[in-house]
């Protein structure tokens, strides 16, 4: 068996004639795989899956841009780290020669190539390809396939793969120079910062249920309820979220005038949350019942109204907008699309923050309603779903990086993260020049018992972690395991600051 080392092979100006040009069954990809992240494993699996073996022509060094070398691990660490990937069976770091003569040399057959390049500007780049066409080869551009969800557990036991993931996690904490003791101080910190929450408000019940069969008359499942269970959802668990952390969190919504409403209002401000709830008679409080046997979850019932609200209930909500951002440090802005972040009411966000330098972190989910992400513009931070990215620049054919990096330009975020699923999510942030610096952080849960609040522990660790002076990969990992703790119970339940920091200390990483 091939070590991983044995993988890689340098080739430059005065060994490049030695190689033989490649056999008809390999396939060629390229890149600089400077962090390697799920949609780079997309594009390899679907270039593997056109020959029986897959060659990389790597960007050493020597070919990458003097402003953009400090961004980059060493062409060794990004080699080594494609090698170790089963799919992957040769690596060829090239410096101080051309693609176009790597290409002239090897005549690969088919060369697969990222979507982004199919249009490309790059004179290198088409000056390759017309070599390759003129040895009759082909070139192939493609992402790979879109999926939002994993298999992983076909491939071992949960307890291997969170092994494995949190080896990953450690690997990326070592590449980013982030320290446990670090991340733990900052998160003490978090109870000089002051946020403001708002959002849609849902309350969430869960019922338990006992199968018991199918119905005689239909095709039909047949339960039992044992139990049912409430919890407050939507913006409502962020600010939960926030406070739990240890900051001091302000949570304005909108209501109906029901007992759902008066549930809200209890629970938050037993927390020690400050609650400002405007009550919208034309509309009940959203209110989610999902059917459970065990923790499988049945199906959802969805009690609710999706109309903007009336303009008076706006005027209110601006006011109290007003009044907040004179004592906060970042404002959470958690869109359902019920209705309640209307354009007035985002205008009026957006300039505040802007007139009072206050962060912005914004999440707008769209899983089961219509909405665009891209209509939050100048934010510090937005958390997105990859088909919710992809929905809002209506492309489902690009890879991740090209999705990330156009969003972050239609929106003028400084930060963005796209959440992966099962697969974790990959940290983007501007840093002046044309590429984005990134970094994939995985999921550390394999198995969760509850997915329905991950993004919403996610938003409201991240956004605390900003406000308090973490840089994006310091609250990156900080939001990482706080989903991780997250997932593992059923309902919407806040994860205390003591709970996060004794997680990050048993993931004994220096």
């Amino acid at each position: 068996m091939t070590s991983v080392q044995e993988k890689i092979i340098s080739v430059d100006s005065s060994n490049l004639k030695s190689f033989s040009k490649l056999e008809e069954n390999e396939v060629l990809g390229f890149g600089h795989f400077n962090v390697i992240h799920p949609g780079h494993v997309r594009y390899l699996q679907h270039a593997k899956s056109l020959g029986s073996k897959l060659v990389i022509a790597l960007l050493g060094e020597t070919l990458i841009e003097e402003p953009q070398k400090i961004e980059y691990f060493s062409e060794q660490d990004r080699a080594f780290g494609l090698a170790s990937l089963h799919i992957v069976d040769k690596v060829f770091i090239i410096n101080g020669i051309s693609l176009n003569q790597f290409i002239t040399q090897l005549q690969p057959r088919t060369f697969v190539l990222g979507k982004e390049y199919k249009k490309t500007s790059r004179a290198d780049m088409i000056e390759a390809i017309q070599t390759l066409d003129k040895n009759g080869g082909k070139p192939v551009y493609h992402a790979g396939e879109i999926h939002y969800a994993s298999a992983d557990l076909l491939h071992g036991t949960s307890q291997s793969i969170e092994e494995e993931r949190k080896l990953l996690f450690q690997q990326t904490c070592k590449r980013q120079n982030i320290k446990i003791k670090s991340l733990i101080n900052q998160i003490y910190n978090f109870k000089k910062m002051s946020l403001l929450v708002i959002g849609d408000t849902i309350v969430d019940q869960y019922v338990a249920c006992d199968a018991i069969g199918m119905s005689a008359e239909a095709p039909v499942l047949v339960v039992k309820e044992l139990e049912s269970r409430e919890f407050v959802g939507g913006a409502g668990v962020v600010s939960a979220h926030v406070n739990a952390l240890g900051a001091n969190c302000t949570f304005l919504s909108v209501v109906g005038k029901d007992e759902n409403a008066k549930l809200v209002k209890s629970n938050l401000e037993s927390q020690g949350i400050e609650v400002h709830l405007v009550e919208d008679s034309s509309r009940p409080t959203t209110f989610k019942i999902r059917y459970m046997v065990e923790n499988q979850k049945l199906f959802r019932v969805s009690r609710m109204k999706e109309h903007s609200v009336p303009e008076s209930v706006e005027e209110e909500l601006i006011q109290k907008i007003q009044e907040f951002s004179n004592s906060v440090d970042g404002i959470v802005v958690c869109d359902f699309v019920y209705g309640l972040i209307t354009p007035r009411v985002l205008q009026c966000i957006q300039s505040i923050a802007k007139e009072k330098n206050i962060k912005l972190f914004g999440d707008l989910q769209c899983s089961s309603q219509v909405g665009n992400i891209s209509k939050f513009q100048d934010f510090h931070l937005l958390c997105p779903t990859e088909r919710e990215a992809r929905i809002a620049l209506s492309n489902q054919e690009d890879g991740i990086e090209w999705i990330a990096n156009t969003l972050l330009d239609k929106t003028n975020s400084e930060h963005l993260i796209v959440k992966l699923g099962a697969d974790g999510f990959v940290a983007y942030t501007k840093q002046g020049h044309e590429d984005t610096y990134k970094e994939h952080f995985p999921a550390l849960v394999s198995n969760p018992v509850d997915v329905a609040g991950a993004g919403d522990s996610l938003l409201a660790a991240m956004a605390t972690s900003l406000c308090a002076g973490a840089n994006i990969m310091e609250a990156s990992a900080v939001g990482a395991c706080m989903a991780a703790l997250a997932v593992q119970r059923v309902g919407n339940i806040p994860v205390t600051q003591d709970q996060l920091v004794n997680y990050l200390n048993k993931l004994e990483f220096v």
